[in-house]
Formats: structure tokens, C-alpha cells, sequence
């Protein structure tokens, strides 16, 4: 059997990658297929991976939460998932992987935390008195607050994921889990009345929409996924 070269190969696992799996490790495939897009997956040494480690580290992009390059570097290791498709395609042995002898970095303890209640406070003072949709930013923000939900839990919301009787909930989201939240009657009253307000008929309709009807997207969600 030829082994195929880096570029030849990386279309293969892109196409059987998840979507986060795509977005987290698109930039990384992309930067081995220019750097090791002719050689052949098998010539290609683990030193070449550790390089690689060590060059995405020091270049990575400086933000306020930045960990000194540590996850770029964690992600090029990570993206030895193009070895692990090779070795379940048969194509080169579980030992002879170049990028599963490289070290994957410990993961560091995440420095977010939740916000103060005056700051809390102060985000939604801005909501309500500013913005083209001032009444849809404070509804998001009080159902936020409410469940912690993700971006995913609030725009896959739909009529039918409503219980204004009991108060109510259900958020499908990261990994499709599914799980009933408590909300006040209020918001689920104020959820209820909003889809009605912006078009929702069918149960499987969005329950959080533009005031075109359109449902939101993750450019209006407050939270990270």
C-alpha cells in the first residue's frame, strides 16, 4: 500500500472530522499541509511535530487570556488526530505515529470566573438602554443569569422546549445533552409571550427571534460555547 502525502490525506480527515473538532484544529491542519504538505505521512519525525510545538507556541496570538502559547502548542499535539485516522485507515502503524510520542501539555487551570453581582448589574443596565433590541438582549441576559446555559442551549431553543406551567426549560446542548432548567414563571411567561410577539406558531419554531421572525444567531448570543 503507498502511504500518502500530508496534503493528499488531510481532505480525508477533514471530511470525517466533527465541527468542533474542524474549528479547533482547522488552523493546525492547515499549517502542516504547508509545511509538510509533500512528505509522505510516514516521513514525517516526531522532532518534526515537536518543532512545530515549539514554533506555533512562541508565534501564538496574544490575548488577555493568553497562556503563554501553551494551548497552541496543546493543539498541534492535539491534531494528531490525523495519525490516529492513518492508523484506523491501516495506512502506518500505531507506533510508528510521530505525533503520539510528542508530550501533550498539561492543561492549566482556567482562569475564567463568574461575574460580580455590579457587574452583572451594570451589563444589564447596558442591555436595556442600548442596542437595536433592547427587549430581546435583556430576555437573553435574564435567561442566561437564570440556567447558565451555553450559545448552543439558547438558540436551539424552540416553542415546544417551553413549560410556562411549571417553569421550565429544556436545553439541548453541548455533546446533545438534554436537561430540564427551572426558570421563574415570569420569564417563562416572558419567553412565552416573546415567540408569540415575533411569529412562533409551530412548537418546533424558535423561541428566541429577530423582530423580522428570523431566529437568532451566535452573533446576538451573550455567552461563549
Amino acid at each position: 500500500m503507498t502511504v500518502p502525502t500530508v496534503a493528499e490525506y488531510l481532505p480525508r480527515v477533514i471530511a470525517a472530522a466533527g465541527p468542533g473538532a474542524r474549528r479547533t484544529y482547522g488552523t493546525y491542519w492547515e499549517r502542516m499541509a504547508t509545511v509538510w504538505g509533500d512528505r509522505r505521512l510516514d516521513a514525517v519525525a516526531a522532532s518534526d511535530v515537536e518543532a512545530m510545538k515549539q514554533q506555533m507556541t512562541a508565534t501564538a496570538r496574544s490575548r488577555r487570556n493568553n497562556r503563554n502559547g501553551r494551548h497552541a502548542g496543546e493543539h498541534v499535539v492535539a491534531a494528531r488526530a490525523l495519525y490516529s485516522r492513518a492508523i484506523v485507515d491501516g495506512l502506518i502503524d500505531a507506533l510508528a505515529s510521530p505525533a503520539h510520542r510528542v508530550a501533550k501539555p498539561r492543561r492549566l487551570p482556567n482562569t475564567r470566573r463568574a461575574l460580580t453581582a455590579w457587574e452583572l448589574e451594570e451589563i444589564n443596565a447596558v442591555a436595556c438602554s442600548s442596542g437595536n433590541d433592547v427587549i430581546l438582549d435583556a430576555l437573553m441576559l435574564r435567561l442566561h443569569t437564570k440556567t447558565a446555559c451555553r450559545r448552543g442551549g439558547a438558540l436551539a431553543l424552540r416553542l415546544i422546549d417551553l413549560d410556562t406551567t411549571n417553569g421550565l426549560v429544556r436545553l439541548t446542548e453541548k455533546g446533545s445533552t438534554v436537561r430540564w432548567q427551572p426558570i421563574t414563571l415570569d420569564l417563562a411567561g416572558h419567553l412565552h409571550e416573546h415567540a408569540l410577539a415575533r411569529g412562533a406558531v409551530l412548537a418546533t419554531d424558535r423561541l428566541l427571534c429577530y423582530r423580522n421572525g428570523q431566529p437568532i444567531t451566535s452573533r446576538r448570543s451573550c455567552t461563549g460555547g
